[in-house]
Formats: structure tokens, C-alpha cells, sequence
């Protein structure tokens, strides 16, 4: 079984070229984002949002199609609401 590292430990790392925009592995990396973003875990908001952009190097766009899946569209019913 393969270990889970946290948030932290992630930092520390750099991408590899086939998670980086346009590599192989890119989509499996977007899926794990949504399950980060679903996660019962002590950070803010704010704090996932830099790691998403800053660590995984997502673009705001890849963060909020991930964030809107990981409420189950809650965004996108966020955003006709207002």
C-alpha cells in the first residue's frame, strides 16, 4: 500500500514533468486534487487554495473545476445564486 504524505512533506517536493501542465499524468493529478479538497483535514480554505496553485502548480481555473467537483457543484450553484 502506498503512503499518503501530508500537506507538509508535500512542500518539501517538487513536481515531475509528467504532473506539470501538458505531462502524462496531469488528469490523475487534477482527480487527486478534488479528493485533497474533499478531505476532513485542519487547513483553511485559503491554505488549500495557495498549496493547489502554489505546490501543484494548478491554475486557478484546474483549482476551481477541482473545488467545484469536491462540492458536488456547489460552486457553480454558489455563483447563480449571486
Amino acid at each position: 500500500m502506498k503512503k499518503t504524505i501530508t500537506t507538509e512533506e508535500a512542500k518539501k517536493k517538487t513536481l515531475k514533468p509528467e504532473w506539470m501542465p501538458g505531462g502524462s499524468r496531469r488528469q490523475e493529478l487534477l482527480n487527486k486534487a478534488v479528493e485533497y479538497l474533499k478531505a476532513p483535514i485542519m487547513e483553511t480554505q485559503a491554505a488549500r487554495h495557495h498549496f493547489c496553485l502554489n505546490n501543484l502548480m494548478m491554475t486557478e481555473t484546474e483549482y476551481l473545476e477541482a473545488l467545484n467537483q469536491a462540492t458536488d457543484g456547489g460552486v457553480v450553484k454558489a455563483a447563480l445564486w449571486n
